[in-house]
């Protein structure tokens, strides 16, 4: 299980937001593009889908045979995403702007608070089912968890692109 490293990726979001003001956290590189508070926005809402397919791994053996598709064994194996712009189910989504900082410290917290809990859920658990990912097949709860990092992780490019672009736009 790597709720460990999780807490880890989710810490350093947290300590990152430190160094933005809420105008900063709301500037968008281009348009049509995320900015770094709707970033955190997209990390929260897809964690939270992550805790629910959790939750359900957790409580029945359905799917325990199923596995997940070539993509997504290569994607564990490697312990990343591919190092691309990955178009997806939210790419076109219009995220809100957050109203506050505190907002996305908050959610963030939130976040981290309920993956560690459904963590300690799979110790506790002897069931071992397995869902469906919309793209990659079949995860059990700790692949679920390991993804959940990696998508966090993943997302620490997009953060350096925009941190570029708001170098930029503070040098203008």
């Amino acid at each position: 299980m790597t709720i460990e490293g999780f807490n880890h990726t989710v810490d350093l979001w947290i300590k990152e937001l430190a160094n933005y003001d809420l105008a900063e956290l709301r500037f968008r590189p281009a348009p049509g593009s995320w900015s770094l508070g709707q970033v955190c926005f997209h990390l929260v809402k897809n964690t939270n889908y992550y805790i629910e397919q959790i939750n359900i791994c957790c409580a029945t053996n359905d799917h325990m045979t199923e596995v997940a598709f070539p993509e997504g064994i290569a994607m564990l194996r490697n312990n990343e995403f591919p190092d691309s712009i990955i178009e997806g189910p939210d790419t076109d989504v219009a995220l809100p702007q957050p109203e506050t900082k505190e907002e996305l410290l908050s959610e963030l917290l939130l976040v981290k608070t309920q993956m560690n809990n459904v963590a300690a859920l799979i110790r506790a658990t002897d069931f071992k089912g397995k869902t469906k990912h919309p793209g990659l097949g079949y995860f059990d709860a700790c692949d679920w968890i390991q993804f959940s990092e990696m998508h966090f992780r993943h997302h620490l490019r997009q953060k350096k692109r925009i941190d570029e672009m708001l170098r930029a736009a503070r040098q203008k």
